[in-house]
């Protein structure tokens, strides 16, 4: 990363970094809180909690990310969920975390995790692995996820309140077909992906993750970036990502390939 408050943190200046991010990252990190609260007290004890935690052992989180020789996501996409698993925490420490049913009581630990945030917490597919990566395992490969989360559908919906749980969760992931690509081929599609989004301006880049993968809606979208209204987000977003469209056919990748 070369952001200025990472180029500080790595220079030994914790606190001249903290005030750097923060300026950086303080509207997209009450975006992501909103996503599940917009009562004002809790959005502002949410807020308190979350730079706590970041602030801990000067920036241990930020100094991980900064500090990593590769990484799968963006620092925004990274620092949403982050921010997201923070949140949940402190609703679950003010309410109780709820008991887990006794249809999970047999499941390997990382199966009850994936039960838990799709079936409970209601979450897509992709939010959980990343959710789980981030807080449980850091090198769980994406097709490994998908073998456990196939195993945690077939384990829970069977049975009396299997139709419930299947409801809950949504449609479990499909089973890979013979002519699905190579992990090579996938990979270099991912790669190739990067480089395309690298490519993008900063503005850009923020713009298409928020509205597209964080799926934040438009005004919220505006607002993170200083944009005066929703409809300068279409237009930047659409923008982008046709100059990214180009940048596959042209490399003959298919949207699929990405996924």
């Amino acid at each position: 990363m070369t952001e200025d408050w990472a180029v500080e943190l790595r220079q030994g200046r914790p606190d001249r970094a903290w005030d750097l991010f923060l300026t950086r990252y303080r509207r997209l990190v009450f975006a992501a809180i909103r996503h599940y609260t917009q009562d004002y007290d809790e959005v502002m004890d949410v807020f308190a909690r979350v730079c706590e935690a970041l602030r801990e052992s000067d920036l241990r989180r930020l100094r991980s990310y900064v500090e990593a020789p590769t990484h799968r996501a963006r620092f925004s996409t990274w620092l949403v969920t982050v921010v997201r698993n923070l949140t949940i925490d402190w609703f679950r420490e003010r309410d109780g975390r709820r008991r887990l049913p006794a249809v999970t009581e047999g499941l390997p630990p990382l199966q009850r995790r994936i039960f838990e945030c799709v079936f409970l917490d209601r979450r897509g597919h992709v939010e959980t692995y990343e959710l789980i990566r981030t807080s449980d395992a850091p090198d769980l490969p994406f097709r490994e996820f998908l073998v456990e989360l196939r195993a945690t559908y077939r384990a829970v919906t069977k049975g009396r309140r299997g139709r419930v749980l299947f409801d809950l969760g949504g449609p479990p992931p499909p089973e890979p077909q013979p002519d699905e690509p190579s992990p090579a081929d996938v990979e270099d599609a991912r790669r190739l992906a990067a480089r395309v989004l690298e490519s993008l301006s900063a503005e850009d880049r923020v713009a298409v993750e928020l509205y597209v993968v964080e799926e934040l809606p438009a005004d919220q979208v505006a607002t993170v970036l200083g944009l005066p209204n929703a409809k300068a987000v279409y237009n930047l977003v659409y923008r982008a990502l046709a100059s990214a469209r180009e940048h596959f056919e042209r490399a003959g990748i298919r949207r699929e390939d990405l996924l």
